[in-house]
């Protein structure tokens, strides 16, 4: 198939091992901020938190997270040009969505006198929320649109990446404290230019499930 969609999806494959010496653009870099931003999550809650890591401090300590577990996706900490940490706020409470809704209204995007109505989507959270107040499962399944989205729009630039659930999020927890500000993060996403000398997986053909297996016309 020759449209570009599809294209992108075969170009697109998990680097194993990236050219420490290639770093993303600043305009590319700026694309990808803003697909980050455009990412879609259920209500347009948008439960989560996103650290960009490109300094070599930030690197060192992306580094010193696989300490404990996890070491066979340590180089990418330091080797990869980026590496985006996505989190998720696990006490995603009504006063923070309301936020989002103000964001809704003087976007444009929401009649104001909607706003009351619009607020009554908060009962999809509620519906995930535990007595202790828990909704992880909920807005963590949101930053993984995130990460879909993210994921494409590399491979429309042309940037190889790894997602990565072989973090350890305890130890990003204490790492990044700061700029996590109580979200977790589970997941991360190497980003760059493979090495493809040394990437064992750059350039095999793609191995996935005939689609009479996987997907049925009703």
């Amino acid at each position: 198939m020759s449209h570009q969609i599809i294209k992108d999806l075969h170009n697109r494959y998990t680097a194993r091992q990236y050219d420490a010496s290639k770093r993303i653009s600043t305009e590319d870099l700026e694309v990808i901020k803003e697909a980050i931003r455009l990412s879609a999550s259920s209500i347009n809650s948008q439960p989560w938190k996103f650290v960009l890591v490109e300094s070599e401090e930030g690197k060192n300590r992306l580094h010193d997270t696989f300490a404990n577990k996890h070491q066979f996706n340590q180089h990418h900490a330091k080797e990869a040009s980026h590496t985006l940490l996505l989190a998720y706020d696990p006490e995603f409470i009504k006063e923070k969505f309301s936020k989002r809704v103000d964001v809704e209204v003087s976007s444009g995007h929401l009649p104001a006198d909607m706003r009351d109505n619009f607020m009554g989507a908060y009962a999809f959270a509620e519906m995930n929320t535990d007595e202790n107040g828990y909704n992880g499962s909920w807005t963590k399944a949101q930053v993984y649109l995130a990460l879909g989205n993210i994921m494409h729009t590399l491979a429309r630039l042309n940037i190889a990446s790894t997602p990565m659930e072989g973090v350890d999020p305890d130890l990003i927890g204490e790492k990044f404290s700061a700029e996590l500000d109580g979200h977790i993060c589970e997941v991360a996403l190497a980003m760059g230019y493979p090495n493809t000398d040394e990437d064992w997986n750059h350039g095999l053909p793609k191995a996935r499930l005939a689609l009479e297996d996987i997907i049925t016309t009703v």
